[in-house]
């Protein structure tokens, strides 16, 4: 392990230091080759940066080194983490223990018996799935047992490359700041594997191992029938769905949970139904994609006379739907489905339940998603909360009212995320597409499909349109000279007062921390030095906000326009108009030719 490897006298310590923890062959091989290529730039990439751990705790590239995800820097984070608890709630932990799942991605299973090794050494109870499962699966399995914590493996849609390792704390909610920087600087404190942190033979027959499958099968199947209005209609149903697992985990669960609605089993995509890490029928393993993703769902579904497609991602925690009409395949977009899932849990929760009061009623969404639930709040008399981008801060919050004795019915983000109920603290693509299914039988029961149903909740509540997207940007220092250029537009500390021909009315950079539609200027919202979030609102109606991803090279945008109905714009209108602003938020904003982004392709 001489330091003269390379001659870098940081990278040989980086090496040798490896080298010495990396117990496992195949990635303490990928360094060693590493070293005898002479790849110091590839080396320095590995192994002089670590692999950062937040709220969505860890996501990357499987391979060998600090910044990649692999045996070390698993065992590393279940180091960070038993030792926090241990000294935050000791007692609790060794009495109720942790959850732990996994998808079928590669060496899910292996993270997740290193996982579980690094607690039971520690003599903590540890429920480990035996099987592939869906992600809500675990959030729920936290509650139902009232573990301290809850950790999924699975990267999501990422690509075939990537693994991930996402937390939950004891409320059944993802982690949120600051307890991501108590967990990070705890990780950072254990670093060194522990020699026993190895040894995965302690898994086999030991008392303080569960499997929680069966018992959380039925538990959540149980719980799901409460979100069920109509089963007895579901179960002479006359359409026909199609549902893809994108490869992932999710049909299984699925069709158990379409089962309890009272379906028959929906028309699988042959293709698609069984988990397979190399995801080889698609390009991104993301039914967000749209119909690049959903091109086979569409074959079988057209073979079989279906006429709506129900996708869940690789783990299971989101859904995408497409819908056939008049010949032609509808995507919905997320924001869309949101207005949809919305309308039908409030009117199925107030048929069902007419004495309870609409004042003790919650739906939330995230900054970056449309408003059409805050519109179809203040009409129906129940409550609306925003909350910042990811579904730890609505999670958190739904935990919260419910400490309070509210009941909240709906949450969602427009990255096709659906939380329905507040059985699961976080996004649930399985029971969202058993609530879809029963939705679209009993709108075809009224003469509606859900395309008409959309209409009409736009022509009620107002036309909330929106377009999303995102450029590209490999280049983390053009992505931040892009952002404090729209921080000093027209001269230092200056925001832009128009974007081409159309005035800006207010500014909220949650970056900076300020709001310039706030007195004294502070958001309302949570500030965060770690990530850029700028939202323009704009005299004619429109919001935009764009934003970096905390998993992907991406500078996300998401628009969101409703005019003041006196100006008479019909739907046509109104999208003409985005379309235009979009256009010009590219142009002027993003200004690809100049910072080299890469358009969506």
């Amino acid at each position: 392990m001489a330091t003269e490897r390379t001659g870098n006298v940081e990278l040989d310590a980086c090496i040798e230091q490896w080298l010495s923890w990396d117990k496992n062959e195949t990635t303490n091989a990928e360094i060693i080759g590493l070293v005898k290529d002479n790849d110091i730039g590839e080396l320095k990439k590995r192994l002089l940066k670590r692999i950062s751990f937040g709220t969505a705790g860890l996501r990357a590239r499987m391979g060998a080194g600090s910044a990649y995800m692999n045996d070390v820097t698993v065992i590393q984070a279940t180091q960070g983490i038993l030792r926090h608890l241990e000294a935050t709630r000791n007692e609790e932990l060794k009495k109720s223990g942790v959850v732990i799942g996994y998808d079928g991605r590669y060496n899910s299973h292996r993270f997740a018996e290193l996982t579980a090794t690094v607690f039971l050494n520690a003599e903590v109870p540890v429920y480990l799935y035996s099987k592939i499962n869906a992600t809500p699966y675990v959030p729920y399995a936290v509650t139902h047992y009232g573990c301290q914590c809850g950790i999924m493996v699975t990267a999501s849609h990422n690509p075939k490359e990537d693994n991930g390792y996402k937390v939950y704390w004891y409320n059944g909610a993802q982690i949120a700041s600051p307890l991501d920087k108590h967990l990070a600087e705890s990780i950072n404190n254990n670093l060194t594997p522990w020699e026993t942190s190895w040894n995965t033979d302690i898994l086999h027959d030991n008392p303080l191992v569960k499997d929680p499958y069966e018992e959380i099968l039925e538990a959540y199947n149980k719980d799901l029938q409460s979100l069920c209005y109509q089963k007895e209609l579901n179960q002479s149903s006359p359409l026909r769905f199609t549902y893809t697992a994108m490869h992932g985990v999710g049909y299984p669960y699925t069709v158990r949970a379409m089962e309890e609605f009272g379906f028959s089993p929906p028309i699988p995509v042959k293709e698609q139904v069984e988990a397979n890490p190399d995801f080889p029928t698609v390009k991104y393993p993301n039914p967000e994609e749209g119909e690049g993703a959903l091109k086979l769902s569409m074959e079988t579904a057209d073979a079989h006379g279906s006429t709506i497609i129900l996708a869940n991602d690789p783990d299971a925690d989101r859904l995408a739907v497409a819908e056939k009409v008049n010949g032609h395949w509808k995507i919905f977009t997320g924001n869309e489905l949101g207005a949809l899932f919305g309308w039908w849990l409030f009117y199925s929760f107030t048929k069902s339940n007419p004495e309870f009061p609409t004042t003790d009623l919650y739906m939330l969404s995230s900054t970056v998603s449309s408003k059409i639930l805050q519109a179809i709040a203040i009409k129906e008399n129940f409550n609306f909360i925003e909350t910042l981008t990811g579904f730890k801060w609505m999670g958190n919050r739904t935990s919260a009212l419910m400490e309070e004795g509210k009941r909240v019915l709906f949450a969602f983000e427009e990255a096709i995320g659906f939380m329905c109920g507040d059985k699961v603290l976080d996004k649930d693509g399985v029971s969202a597409a058993a609530v879809m299914a029963e939705m679209a039988t009993w709108l075809n029961g009224e003469g509606h499909t859900l395309s008409s149903q959309l209409e009409e909740i736009y022509k009620t509540y107002g036309y909330y349109l929106s377009i999303n997207s995102y450029y590209i940007s490999h280049d983390p220092s053009a992505t931040e000279r892009m952002f404090e250029e729209l921080c000093n537009y027209n001269g230092t500390d200056n925001y832009p007062r128009s974007c081409g021909p159309y005035a800006i009315s207010h500014v909220r950079d949650l970056n900076k921390g300020y709001d310039s539609s706030v007195v004294g200027g502070q958001p309302l919202l949570p500030t965060s030095k770690s990530s850029q979030m700028i939202t323009f609102t704009f005299e004619c109606g429109c919001v935009a906000t764009l934003r970096t991803s905390g998993t992907e090279p991406k500078i996300k945008y998401y628009t969101e326009h409703c005019p003041n109905p006196n100006r008479g714009l019909d739907r046509d209108g109104v999208l003409k108009e985005l379309q235009d602003i979009v256009k010009c938020i590219e142009k002027y904003f993003y200004q690809p030719e100049k910072f080299g982004f890469q358009a969506r392709t």
